[in-house]
């Protein structure tokens, strides 16, 4: 399996967000171990949302000796260099949305378990809203609407 910071022919040409993710964690002060290579390589491998222990089974997968403290470590310097995001479902766990684009909430149907993301223009009207209203600074990446879709109003 190719290393995270080795080349790659494949992605030669691509640059990747996760370039360079190697001399980041040092200059953070974590070594590059086994487990954090393999932490990275399984988020690579994730588009939108994973839990952490979704995360810490996997890498178990491929190397048994990963702790949840490595990976949760590792989690928190990867969301200070932008890499993952937390936030909360709806029934309060701890989910990382890997890559993010934009800050954003969620929808959650109470009827079906169908989550949507909030679109920015729609978070920054709620988040607006209630600064004007309440005078109130939303952190939007923690925040879930529950409700019920169009389908299961019906």
């Amino acid at each position: 399996m190719p290393q995270p910071d080795s080349p790659d022919p494949a992605r030669a040409s691509v640059a990747s967000p996760w370039d360079g993710v190697a001399d980041r964690l040092r200059a953070s002060g974590l070594r590059w171990t086994p487990q954090r290579r393999n932490l990275v390589e399984v988020l690579r491998e994730h588009e939108g949302h994973v839990t952490a222990t979704d995360l810490i089974a996997r890498c178990r997968e491929l190397d048994g000796t990963t702790t949840p403290s490595t990976v949760y470590r590792t989690l928190d310097v990867l969301e200070n260099l932008g890499l993952v995001r937390h936030g909360h479902a709806a029934d309060g766990r701890e989910e990382y949305h890997v890559l993010p684009e934009h800050v954003h909430g969620h929808l959650y149907c109470v009827g079906c378990g169908t989550t949507w993301e909030i679109r920015p223009e729609t978070g920054a009207l709620i988040v607006d809203a209630l600064a004007a209203d309440l005078g109130f600074s939303v952190d939007l990446t923690h925040v879930t609407i529950a409700g019920r879709c169009e389908g299961c109003q019906e």
